[in-house]
């Protein structure tokens, strides 16, 4: 007969794709039960839209079901239900287990559309999902979802309801303001965002998406002090314009300690009759900003011209949407489950040194990590070419300070002044590689 150690034992070979640990030791295995013969299982994963749950359930199954005595296996798939603490007495969130921002500092990217087309395809799958269009100067949800004269209704107590469309949950400004311009300034607009931050009555909700308006301005700063983000997902275009403001994204998530999960490039193509793609805005942008950055690049997603009528019934099902949706929820089980120790960092007059969560350390001299900066300053960013001159760089020149940005780089104040640029953990790696 069976014991709950033989079944924990067989579980062991569950190896989840992303952690690249098994679902033991990454502490999923919550409960096992077993009376004679039957055996439960409950394993609890990072986030109710993981990819992989039905694949784990499978194996649960056939490596349970394949041990002495077994008669019949139930295996329960589950996943945490957060409660937020807020300081506002009646907070919507409060039932909210997932947060994320969806930004971009550049307006046009086609960010509210990505964000509208993820938040469908995750309520399509059957999750509790929400829309919050916090762009009080330029709301979009009203034209995405064609509901230009959506009448508000009072929800429980003194919070507003959101609206349904279909399985998907919306609230915008736009609903009240109509065809209106939003005349107001600053601390009107921090009032009207906190009203529509905490003013709605949500609900239980798997992933509320909030759709931010372009900059690093006052409802920006706004969301990310008044609510915990469980993470932000980045959008761009492959266009070095585009690109150049993104970046400011990234660095303003980095600096209000909200984990950046990647960036979807968007428009990255588009598909003729016979299928041959043209790379209308360029190409490889996407990638460079996540070579500069070291956060990933999630998926690319074509320019579609049908995606910007009705997003919900465009996007209904779109491979290319369920797959990035897809990413964007493995992005956020890698972070909610901390994959990646932040490594311990040591500097003097000749190097910089990495401890790796592995026992491995990588060291890179000072000379050889400033002249590899990529930022703005040190890289043209439309052409690709070297701006900094590597020969004035002094041969002395030394870390004055090192900081830990998010889980993918280091940001160094150096000797000479400057301090804008990233060192992706891979740079540093390969630059260690190539010096051993």
């Amino acid at each position: 007969m069976a014991s709950k150690a033989d079944v924990t034992d067989a579980l062991r070979a569950i190896v989840d794709p992303d952690l690249h640990q098994d679902i033991v030791s990454l502490g999923f295995l919550k409960v096992v039960e077993i009376e004679d013969g039957h055996v439960l299982a409950q394993i609890h994963i990072t986030t109710p839209a993981c990819p992989v749950r039905d694949e784990f359930k499978t194996q649960a199954e056939r490596l349970i079901g394949d041990l002495p005595g077994v008669k019949s296996v139930t295996v329960r798939i589950t996943a945490p239900e957060q409660r937020r603490s807020s300081p506002v007495k009646e907070s919507g969130l409060e039932e909210v287990s997932a947060i994320i921002a969806v930004a971009s500092c550049k307006g046009g990217v086609g960010k509210s559309t990505v964000a509208a087309g993820i938040a469908s395809e995750l309520a399509r799958r059957g999750h509790r999902v929400g829309l919050l269009d916090a762009d009080i100067f330029g709301p979009s949800v009203p034209t995405l979802f064609n509901r230009h004269d959506q009448p508000l209704t009072a929800g429980r107590g003194n919070l507003l309801a959101p609206v349904a469309v279909g399985p998907l949950q919306v609230m915008s400004f736009g609903f009240w303001l109509g065809d209106a311009p939003a005349v107001m300034r600053g601390p009107m607009v921090t009032n009207y965002v906190q009203q529509f931050l905490h003013g709605v009555a949500w609900g239980p909700l798997d992933y509320l998406l909030l759709d931010l308006p372009p900059g690093t301005g006052d409802i920006q700063l706004t969301i990310t002090q008044a609510i915990q983000l469980d993470g932000a997902l980045i959008v761009t275009t492959p266009q070095a314009l585009a690109l150049t403001d993104v970046g400011k994204g990234i660095v303003m998530f980095d600096k209000v300690e909200v984990p950046v999960l990647g960036v979807i490039e968007n428009m990255a193509w588009f598909a003729d009759g016979s299928g041959r793609r043209h790379h209308v805005f360029g190409e490889g942008g996407g990638e460079a900003l996540a070579e500069r950055f070291g956060v990933p690049l999630l998926y690319q997603l074509p320019l579609d011209p049908a995606a910007y009528g009705g997003v919900f019934d465009a996007y209904a099902g779109d491979e290319g949407l369920a797959r990035a949706s897809d990413a964007v929820v493995r992005a956020l089980g890698r972070s909610k489950a901390g994959s990646q120790a932040r490594p311990e960092v040591a500097f003097d007059e000749r190097a910089i040194s990495v401890s790796w969560e592995d026992g491995s350390v990588d060291r890179v001299t000072n000379r050889a990590l400033r002249a590899n900066c990529r930022c703005a300053r040190c890289i043209d960013e439309f052409s690709g070419a070297q701006l900094l001159d590597v020969e004035r760089i002094p041969a002395d020149i030394r870390a004055e300070e090192v900081r830990v940005v998010g889980n993918y780089a280091l940001a160094v104040t150096w000797s000479d002044g400057h301090s804008t640029g990233l060192y992706p953990y891979r740079t540093i790696k390969s630059l260690a590689a190539e010096a051993a």
